[in-house]
């Protein structure tokens, strides 16, 4: 049992004179103010009442005691109030984390038009492909892409994704469409790469159930946009997500192949750390994007 609840039911129990009238309020049971008291009294020490079959009486301790704990009490509301307040208040310094990529396209452009609505409000970006520690970090929320796992954070949709195999009409007359994953081996994959030059497999789902295809080609890199760059000019083709490459597929500079084999969703999400009073600015801002990337045509334009 937490402090301020013991000292909250003392209070009341204090003022209303009785378990059974405090135990309405608070909707619980006159046991459970007892033990609220008991436990207070355990902890302190002291006797803070004297219970008999007339009634509660408060010790002198207990006297003293009351009155530090209803001012402790205003004290504690006024310092809510004072907060719930500043959730309505866009002020103050957002830092947010994204990929880079997405960053750049995505983001970025629209920093300007949402810091004109609320001129008393800094805004930081970092645009990084690595995954960061928001709270040891230092950053009020990110935008990623995928699911979010971390049950420390929570995570609020912004548009659906997907994650597909990609590359120019020209390349597949070339080199032929693949038909499953394992076909890749036959083609020159674009990777990205990790620190020292590790490709990351692509993930697939087959009966329900996902697996990684390791890949392989004469190309890769750890910039989604020299990886994009290299699809479009025909050197391979990539794995690749719908938010970069949608005007291209929507006129026909690349095609999709494996759709039959794609993971169903890499959403893009905006995560925050848990907490009680969610700030004005991430809210606002999460709704903000939400707002730009529900437009009609937007992700079509590409902008």
């Amino acid at each position: 049992m937490d402090r301020y609840t013991e000292i909250r039911s003392f209070a009341l129990t204090a003022e209303k004179g009785s378990f059974a009238a405090a135990a309405l309020i608070e909707g619980v049971t006159p046991v459970v103010m007892g033990r609220r008291l008991d436990a207070l009294e355990r902890r302190l020490g002291v006797r803070l009442m004297h219970r008999s079959t007339r009634g509660l009486k408060l010790t002198d301790l207990g006297e003293q005691f009351v009155e530090q704990c209803r001012q402790l009490l205003k004290d504690f509301d006024a310092a809510e109030r004072s907060v719930s307040a500043g959730r309505s208040d866009v002020r103050g310094h957002l830092v947010v984390s994204a990929p880079a990529g997405f960053g750049r396209r995505h983001i970025g452009p629209h920093a300007a038009a949402f810091a004109a609505r609320y001129p008393e409000l800094k805004l930081s970006f970092n645009f990084t492909d690595s995954v960061v520690d928001l709270v040891r970090e230092g950053y009020d929320m990110g935008v990623r892409i995928g699911e979010q796992l971390d049950p420390d954070y929570v995570a609020i949709p912004l548009y659906p994704n997907r994650r597909v195999v990609c590359g120019t009409p020209a390349y597949f007359a070339r080199h032929g469409t693949p038909h499953t994953p394992e076909d890749l081996a036959h083609h020159n994959c674009l990777a990205f790469n990790l620190q020292g030059g590790q490709q990351r497999g692509w993930t697939f789902m087959r009966e329900g159930k996902r697996f990684p295809q390791r890949v392989n080609g004469n190309l890769d890199c750890n910039d989604g946009e020299i990886l994009f760059d290299w699809v479009r000019q025909g050197l391979g083709i990539a794995w690749r997500s719908t938010w970069e490459i949608q005007p291209q597929l929507s006129d026909g500079t690349l095609v999709t192949v494996l759709d039959d084999f794609a993971v169903p969703g890499y959403p893009i999400q905006a995560v925050y750390p848990q907490q009680r009073y969610l700030p004005a600015k991430i809210r606002c801002f999460v709704e903000y994007l939400r707002e730009v990337y529900q437009r009609d045509g937007y992700w079509e334009a590409g902008e």
